[in-house]
């Protein structure tokens, strides 16, 4: 029997996207290309893989054993070569990132860009995405969350804090006035994030470290579930919103943005990389992190927030993992 490995890296990733469409995609081929080497290992192997539809693709119970035999076998194949390769000092292969919109846009893509000129020999794959992907099943070797990170089955490494301020436009405050507490701000039109259910309540530190924090639930008159959509939101005049210093730096700085209840502070959230635990020996992951914790060492829209914002102090940097 002979296998090609471009003929079982194509069935994986059939199964991990659920399509031939997103399996090319991912490797840049026609679907007809995808579908041939799909077919070509089925012949090799004299067996079904895959039951195919209209709707979808699902692996068949030999398909999902496969699977698993030959994604563990490719992965050992990989680290196998890559850490072959390292010993001369050059990190190769395949680097995939998944980061949040936003902050990719904003922060982090010159970075990673400086990352892969000093790795010439790396491949890096960097998407933008909002939501929380599962990094093992999607093999995306580390993602960059931006989160309060509760218990996880993966390793994380906290890169920076994100701050996060309360603001609203010049317009908004003359128009409206300032909230002078927390309870006034359900008086307020506010702007707030859709997309995940921390987004609908704001919390705030409590009035000692070991205090609960103090949450409300502002009342919603435009909800997104991007940070620059609710930023210009606020620029516009709509309300009041909550939002990192990484979005509003600028505009803090420039005045476009006013910080409401100042003596107020929000909950921070953690800027991290989490990758699987499989990815922990993996020397390009591990230099990634450690590149971009000293590049957020501190956190370069701190200093342009001190530019001409009233912000609090950072809260202390907790390591974590």
């Amino acid at each position: 029997m002979q296998l090609k490995t471009e003929e079982i890296e194509a069935y994986l990733l059939v199964v991990e996207s659920g399509s031939v469409s997103g399996a090319a995609r991912h490797l840049a081929l026609s679907k007809s290309v995808v579908s041939k080497r799909i077919s070509d290992l089925e012949r090799s192997l004299g067996v079904t893989l895959l039951q195919r539809s209209t709707r979808s693709v699902q692996p068949t119970e030999s398909g999902r054993h496969f699977y698993e035999q030959a994604r563990a076998a490719m992965a050992q194949l990989t680290h196998a070569a890559e850490s072959i390769s390292e010993t001369s000092q050059q990190l190769c292969g395949e680097l995939r990132i998944l980061a949040p919109m936003s902050f990719g846009t904003l922060w982090l893509s010159p970075l990673i860009a400086e990352f892969a000129s000093a790795h010439p020999r790396l491949h890096v794959v960097m998407e933008l995405d909002d939501r929380l992907a599962d990094t093992g099943h999607e093999r995306y070797d580390v993602a960059i969350r931006i989160t309060r990170l509760g218990d996880s089955a993966l390793i994380a490494r906290r890169l920076a804090v994100s701050r996060r301020i309360a603001c609203c436009s010049p317009a908004y405050a003359a128009r409206a006035g300032l909230p002078a507490s927390l309870a006034d701000i359900s008086q307020h039109a506010c702007l707030s994030y859709s997309n995940s259910a921390p987004g609908q309540v704001w919390a705030f530190r409590g009035a000692t470290p070991q205090a609960a924090p103090k949450v409300i639930a502002p009342r919603g008159v435009f909800t997104a579930n991007n940070g620059e959509v609710l930023r210009d939101a606020a620029l516009a005049g709509h309300g009041i919103t909550v939002l990192p210093l990484f979005i509003i730096s600028a505009d803090l700085a420039a005045g476009r943005l006013v910080q409401v209840l100042p003596h107020e502070v929000p909950l921070d959230d953690g800027i991290f990389a989490i990758y699987p635990r499989s990815n922990f020996t993996s020397q390009k992951v591990r230099t990634l992190v450690q590149y971009l914790q000293q590049a957020m060492s501190p956190p370069p829209w701190e200093a342009r927030a001190a530019g001409g914002s009233q912000v609090p102090e950072p809260a202390p940097l907790l390591r974590h993992g």
